[in-house]
């Protein structure tokens, strides 16, 4: 049994807050069919458009009716894209521009747009996760039809200029869509400051239930059913209200938009612990990101001559909870593609781990993790055929 357990995979998922529980519990007397006229049908309604006005608070929408809600951020970008899909069809700008770090849904829906026939471009990205500026200027063409660039990586934190992107490409006569999933509570969001046409979001990633998601769409920009059916959500998204995921997510994003200050100072804060920790006393690691444009919860450190699985499976005997930047535990040999997009080699992506610290990380649970860490490294480092100073393209920061 472990001395303590230490939950430090929040970029995953967050656990659902007290607050946001004991209202959901009390929702489930909402019962009704949000588009039903009758007294309870319409108690049902006014709990969601609180709840839309609560999320629309959170990214300063102003707009409540700019918010559709979904099930979350895969759907989301989805129905984005092929919206672009339907745009394309009919008008003459057939490109669209993402970048090679995305998220898989956004990757897959890119790649499926480019089978339909669409010129898609995956932007590389410099050694730190930001992209090339000098390449994407030179993609946005007459042509670019859409701009889909997330606003911070899930793996390795990097934050980009979403605003200074989106005056480029608006230059151009583009759509901007920006995957807001990770940075949502995190930081600062404005879609009226950064002038995007679509935002995606997801409820599960600000201590909210699983399930329930959402995506701004500026007025006037296009915007086609990804689920066709009944006129829940003006015709954007058929199916009947999920009540209680919906309120909930209210719920979480009243409260995330209230403590996004406090909440970016105290996980920065045991962030920088955790980090310069493990340089001071692990020798030869690599720290993969921004080192300032980053998210303040996420450290992504590559530990050479270790393979990530073996190291996430010896923290997780110790009571540590944390991701590997190898795809591995998901059934798939091949490292994580946003750390070789960042020309990070096979061998250290293979050998990287993210921490992602969240609301109820502590001190106490940060010296822990330094205490534990730097004997299970040495221990895989000892038994690998290669040594850490072997490794390509090794840097210690």
């Amino acid at each position: 049994m472990a001395e303590r357990m230490v939950y430090l995979d929040y970029n995953a998922t967050t656990p659902l807050r007290p607050e946001v529980k004991e209202l959901m519990i009390q929702a489930m007397d909402v019962y009704a069919n949000a588009s039903s006229m009758h007294e309870a049908g319409r108690k049902a309604k006014a709990e969601i458009e609180k709840a839309r006005a609560a999320v629309a608070a959170l990214i300063d929408a102003g707009d409540p009716s700019t918010v559709f809600f979904t099930s979350g951020g895969s759907e989301s970008n989805n129905t984005v894209f092929m919206t672009m899909y339907a745009v394309a069809k009919t008008g003459s700008r057939k490109k669209i521009i993402t970048t090679a770090i995305e998220h898989p849904c956004v990757l897959n829906s890119a790649t499926h747009l480019k089978e339909e026939g669409l010129d898609v471009v995956f932007l590389p990205v410099d050694d730190v996760g930001k992209i090339d500026m000098d390449v994407y200027r030179r993609e946005l063409t007459d042509d670019t039809l859409l701009v889909s660039i997330m606003t911070a990586n899930n793996e390795i934190g990097t934050i980009q200029d979403i605003e200074l992107i989106t005056k480029m490409a608006k230059a151009k006569g583009a759509y901007v869509h920006s995957d807001a999933v990770q940075a949502a509570g995190k930081i600062p969001v404005s879609v009226q400051e950064w002038g995007v046409d679509y935002l995606t979001l997801s409820c599960h990633k600000i201590y909210g239930p699983k399930g329930v998601g959402a995506l701004y769409v500026r007025k006037g920009a296009p915007i086609e059913p990804l689920i066709r059916g009944g006129h829940q959500e003006r015709g954007v998204r058929a199916g009947t209200y999920n009540n209680l995921g919906i309120i909930g997510f209210g719920k979480a994003a009243e409260l995330a938009f209230a403590e996004v200050d406090e909440y970016g100072r105290n996980v920065r804060r045991l962030r920088n612990i955790l980090r310069d920790d493990i340089v001071e006393r692990i020798p030869y690691v690599r720290i993969n990101g921004h080192p300032t444009d980053v998210l303040p919860n996420t450290l992504d450190v590559s530990f050479p001559g270790a393979e990530g699985e073996s190291i996430l499976l010896s923290l997780d005997l110790e009571g540590i909870e944390v991701s590997t930047g190898s795809a591995c535990a998901s059934g798939s040999l091949e490292p994580s593609h946003v750390l070789m997009a960042t020309g990070v080699g096979p061998e250290l992506a293979h050998g990287s781990i993210r921490f992602s610290l969240g609301k109820y990380t502590t001190e106490e649970d940060v010296r822990y993790v330094v205490e534990k860490l730097p004997p299970i490294i040495a221990r895989l480092r000892r038994m690998s055929t290669v040594s850490p100073e072997e490794a390509v393209g090794l840097t210690r920061r």
